[in-house]
């Protein structure tokens, strides 16, 4: 294990969790907010890669992919809000996890239909291409490094808006208790839209970031579907500050475990049994993680205040 490859590792893991609470931050406030499930997020996830794919079409630029991206994933979140899901906050949590699944299949087949199959990619800027050294022996692509930045810029604004806004007192006052807040005369419906529509964004944000350095392909925002709700239940539902904790532990975990696992098992065992047990553990590491937080801390590191 070099020190080179701990570094890299770790930037990895950084990178890995910044993408983890850009989805996470929508859904933790979307689920602490209005005590929805939607498992349909990780698709706004994808949608945000493919109309960025659509918009580089259009200006041919990435900048101008961005902004049509995010514009295009916060309107298709308040399409499907406004048809589908407002119908659903009444309802029990099981026809929410059934309806929302059926969102994820339709949308899925539709980016299928439209798209195709075929994996697709967004070319990086010009700005953000090549690699810089960061110590002896080590490059890394600027662009990942943007990345990071980028997602540690939205984490902070994020911070400013929840806890110094009027907009994020009613956010943080609707994850405490969202029928005192209707009563006190807020629009509970327009709050629900608005955090909603934020939410998609910030997952379609996700997304586009991801596209230049991952293939965009139907259903990609699935498995970070499920690693959004560790981190949701690690950190606390409807909490900011613990999705962002979590997501950076998540993301360290997973992928330092998935990187070191198998030499670590071959310090106790042979090389031929530690090439099955590593990755083994290192697949388990997280849900590992969660249960361990969830035994000492059923509500999570940092849950919302009066959760």
């Amino acid at each position: 294990m070099s020190a080179t490859l701990l570094a890299v590792q770790t930037l990895n893991g950084l990178q890995l969790g910044i993408l983890l609470f850009l989805i996470a931050a929508g859904l933790t406030l979307v689920f602490g907010v209005m005590d929805f499930i939607n498992l349909a997020h990780g698709v706004q996830y994808m949608l945000g890669a493919y109309l960025a794919v659509a918009g580089y079409g259009i200006t041919g630029t990435f900048w101008g992919a961005l902004l049509l991206g995010l514009l295009g994933a916060l309107i298709v979140g308040l399409v499907l809000e406004l048809l589908v899901f407002r119908h659903l906050y009444d309802r029990d949590h099981l026809d929410q996890v059934l309806a929302t699944f059926g969102i994820i299949l339709f949308l899925n087949e539709a980016v299928r239909a439209i798209w195709g199959s075929t994996p697709l990619t967004l070319p990086m800027p010009d700005l953000l291409s090549g690699s810089f050294e960061l110590m002896d022996g080590l490059r890394y692509p600027v662009y990942r490094i943007a990345l990071i930045a980028a997602g540690l810029l939205v984490a902070a604004v994020l911070y400013v808006l929840v806890t110094h806004t009027r907009a994020g007192m009613l956010v943080r006052a609707g994850a405490t208790n969202a029928p005192m807040v209707a009563a006190l005369g807020v629009d509970i419906r327009r709050l629900f839209m608005l955090v909603f529509g934020f939410g998609t964004m910030l997952a379609g944000f996700a997304g586009i970031l991801a596209a230049p350095i991952l293939v965009v392909e139907p259903g990609m925002g699935d498995n970070l579907l499920i690693l959004a709700f560790v981190v949701i239940v690690i950190g606390g539902i409807g909490s900011i500050r613990g999705a962002f904790i979590a997501a950076l532990i998540v993301g360290l975990v997973d992928t330092l475990g998935r990187g070191f696992a198998t030499d670590i098992a071959r310090l106790v065992m042979s090389p031929s049994a530690a090439n099955g047990v590593g990755p083994a553990i290192a697949s388990m590491l997280i849900y590992v993680l969660m249960a361990a937080v969830l035994f000492f801390r059923p509500t999570g590191l940092f849950p919302a205040r009066g959760g």
